[in-house]
């Protein structure tokens, strides 16, 4: 997608409030990867991603902000937390798995791209299967008679969703069930390791129509797609376009480890940097360079400083910005002006029980307010804190919805925000209430 930084800014402005310097920074590198992709190949193979490193506290948009890039664009993304490889049992070749993980996710992404492209044909064959085996339910009841208008009405019957739920037996492939190799690791299935070595096997199993068709509609798809041509489109997307997030790096900043039981910090750092440099990862759909994947690394920063990570790594993130803490102000905003903001998704989902919602301004900024006190007297969890509070100021309302409760607006105002969030604001030792 060929944005400019400007345009990419506005973009991530309708999910992320505030945070100028962050959207810049993201917007630039995204730029660049098309500018480099304009570029002739042996320019091209020179440049490589300014990785960025995030400094603020939790809640206040760093992953965020990285998930909507990669989302804007259609990236491969994968987060990954520092401190998995502190872990007990940890050896340095477990890094690799973000890469993997990256490939896994490139592999979907393109297999979805693929599949939508020849849905219409993939539609057209699955419905013709499930016809056939709602012909071959109701053969003795209609016999073979006027098959071409039986099976014509039986199609527009199924388009309908009429026999949505009735049984028919289908001819499907047998997929073994995918296993553990590793404990914790990824499931596994003996398929994606021997591909066509074994032939597939079918068998016979009943289904409710509106299943059956989905299994069809999968199974068609798979048959129309080049599956070699899916793979070498995934690792050229995981490399190129690839964005790893690698959060709370600031725990395994500094040198030697607090816990005898750990892995030293400075080890993982040491691990994780030949990855950040440029190196080649073995995956099941072939090697990934990971020199042109963008890598953003998160933290908070409050005990550790990014001085504190080792030099080498510090130099494969050129890019710092700092994230600041929520104000007031960036609550309201994040409450009115985001796209599927929180208002907005407690107004949908209490008018499934036939409840209006309405906000006026006082509530919002009371809201606002009262998140801004707990955050400053509790622990600051930044935007995160909001779902607390409006857990708590809807918590009667969402628990009487439903039944035959009556179709109502609920109009809340300020007035209605202090007298539910009584006990958050009338209570100063919060770690009662909060998580």
């Amino acid at each position: 997608m060929n944005l400019s930084p400007k345009q990419i800014v506005n973009q991530l402005d309708k999910y992320i409030i505030g945070q100028d310097d962050a959207k810049k920074a993201v917007a630039i590198a995204l730029r660049n990867r098309y500018r480099r992709a304009q570029l002739p190949p042996e320019v091209r193979e020179e440049i490589t991603p300014k990785n960025i490193i995030m400094k603020g506290p939790t809640g206040v948009g760093k992953t965020e902000i990285a998930r909507r890039l990669a989302k804007l664009v259609k990236a491969p993304f994968v987060k990954v937390e520092a401190t998995k490889y502190t872990e007990v049992g940890y050896v340095g070749k477990d890094v690799e798995g973000m890469i993997r993980d990256l490939a896994e996710c490139a592999y979907r992404l393109v297999k979805a791209e693929k599949e939508e492209e020849v849905k219409a044909k993939a539609t057209d064959l699955a419905e013709k299967r499930i016809v056939r085996a709602l012909a071959e339910a109701k053969k003795e009841e209609k016999g073979e008679l006027a098959k071409e208008v039986f099976e014509s009405n039986l199609l527009d019957g199924f388009r309908k969703g009429a026999f949505d739920n009735f049984v028919v037996e289908m001819e499907v492939t047998d997929t073994p069930q995918a296993m553990e190799l590793v404990p914790g690791g990824a499931a596994i299935s003996i398929g994606s390791i021997f591909g066509d070595m074994f032939p597939q096997k079918k068998k016979k199993r009943k289904f409710a129509v509106k299943e059956a068709f989905q299994i069809a509609l999968e199974e068609e798809s798979e048959k129309l797609v080049d599956e070699d041509a899916i793979k070498a489109e995934a690792l050229y997307r995981a490399e190129n376009d690839g964005i790893v997030f690698i959060d709370e790096i600031d725990k395994i900043a500094g040198k030697g480890s607090r816990n005898g039981a750990d892995v030293s910090r400075e080890g993982v750092q040491r691990d994780i940097l030949p990855i950040v440099e440029g190196s080649t990862v073995v995956t099941k759909y072939g090697p990934i360079k990971t020199d042109f994947i963008l890598f953003i690394a998160a933290g908070a920063f409050h005990v550790a400083s990014i001085e504190d990570l080792i030099p080498e790594l510090q130099g494969r993130f050129p890019v710092s910005v700092e994230l600041k803490s929520l104000t007031k102000e960036d609550f309201v905003r994040i409450l009115t002006e985001t796209e599927n903001s929180l208002t907005f998704q407690y107004g949908k989902l209490l008018s499934v029980d036939n409840i209006d919602l309405q906000f006026d301004k006082g509530a919002i900024e009371r809201i606002a307010e009262v998140s801004v006190e707990l955050n400053a007297t509790s622990e600051d969890i930044g935007a995160r804190r909001l779902h607390t509070v409006m857990e708590y100021l809807l918590e009667d309302i969402s628990f009487n919805a439903g039944g035959d409760y009556p179709k109502f607006t609920l109009n809340i105002d300020s007035r209605y925000v202090d007298e539910h969030l009584q006990k958050l604001t009338g209570d100063r030792n919060l770690k009662k209430y909060v998580l």
